[in-house]
């Protein structure tokens, strides 16, 4: 397995990497920025963090930071593929990328959906670390419930029928009450 030769073997920079190195740089400031968050991390190889985001619709954001070459990759799972409204879901988080700063919705060959970006190796210092990560945190957890609501509606439904002819807790299905409501009035009406 080949080591970046500027992090120690812990993943942290080495003390005697060249400070003209961008990758180092990029790497102890990232690092920086982190400690400065008090979040959780990982360091799964040299120049990767994986960092773990508390939200409150979308309970834990993991967002993966790769220190390339040239350019800082920042990447986080959304959601699955839609099961159903696939038109209107896509538009929808297109039309979301507009207002997006430093990163964009985008889809996998299957259709997962990720939050991704990507930063030249000489725009990361702590302070745009910090504000990329708060902006991932703010995308996932503000647009996670109308994403559901936009492509998983019927299989919320569905859930929420189960666990209440089971009596299981729906406390975490509460914000969808009103997809669950306008069936039930939908259906009342014929």
């Amino acid at each position: 397995m080949a080591t970046d030769p500027t992090e120690r073997p812990d993943g942290g920079p080495r003390a005697d990497a060249r400070p003209d190195d961008p990758r180092a740089a990029a790497a102890a400031a990232i690092e920086a920025a982190l400690a400065e968050a008090e979040v959780e991390y990982e360091r799964p190889r040299p120049g990767a963090f994986l960092v773990t985001l508390p939200g409150q619709r979308k309970l834990k954001t993991l967002v993966w930071l790769d220190v390339g070459e040239h350019s800082l990759l920042v990447k986080s799972f959304f959601c699955r593929r839609p099961d159903e409204n696939e038109g209107g879901f896509y538009r929808w988080l297109l039309q979301k990328n507009e207002a997006a700063y430093g990163m964009a919705f985008s889809a996998d060959e299957v259709g997962d959906v990720y939050i991704t970006g990507r930063l030249p190796l000489a725009a990361v210092v702590p302070d745009e670390v910090d504000r990329l990560l708060g902006c991932v945190l703010t995308y996932s957890d503000e647009n996670f419930n109308t994403a559901l609501e936009l492509g998983f509606a019927s299989s919320i439904r569905k859930e929420w029928a189960w666990r209440e002819k089971g009596g299981y807790s729906l406390r975490n299905l509460e914000s969808f009450r009103h997809l669950v409501e306008s069936a039930r009035d939908g259906a009342a009406g014929h």
